[in-house]
């Protein structure tokens, strides 16, 4: 007989659940599900990095596929930049692995969490095919439209765990 699950931390209005959130090594990612995505948390004093995901049309962080070959710090940069032009060194903290359950059947798959801060955000942003807007939020007030629940989840656990260096580059 299997062992009961555990609550889900949270769960989206699609049936996605974010099932664990855990500390750990970069270098030792759980091995009993792929590692598929890579998230960042890109932080400006108070405020978290938020992208508008034109297909699932809700406030989500940057972030998305891990490329065959690519570390999850290189696809946390590569997807920042590509989805709201904040470029990044790839000096980001890694935070952790979350452990995802995802609709419809309910697999389980990984993603990096990393955290920075941006001492720039005067970046131009243009819409693209992925991302409609992007926007600086508090964690509390209201954001036009849908949020994606996980990541705001995932926002509020990096805010804690944030490099608190008072000065730095974006990721670092």
């Amino acid at each position: 007989m299997a062992a009961p699950q555990s609550s889900p931390l949270v769960v989206d209005d699609r049936g996605n659940a974010l099932v664990s959130f855990a500390l750990g090594a970069e270098d030792r990612p759980p091995g009993d599900a792929p590692l598929t995505v890579a998230l960042v948390a890109l932080w400006h004093g108070h405020r978290v990095l938020m992208a508008f995901n034109r297909f699932r049309q809700a406030w989500e962080l940057p972030g998305g596929q891990i490329d065959p070959g690519e570390t999850p710090r290189r696809a946390a940069a590569r997807e920042l930049l590509e989805e709201t032009n904040h470029a990044s060194d790839g000096r980001f903290h890694f935070v952790g692995f979350a452990s995802f359950a995802l609709a419809p059947d309910q697999r389980t798959e990984y993603g990096a969490l990393f955290t920075g801060r941006a001492a720039d955000v005067s970046q131009s942003f243009r819409p693209n095919d992925e991302v409609e807007a992007i926007r600086w939020w508090d964690l509390e007030e209201s954001l036009p439209g849908r949020l994606q629940p996980l990541d705001a989840y995932l926002a509020e656990l990096s805010r804690n765990t944030r490099p608190s260096t008072r000065h730095g580059s974006a990721g670092g």
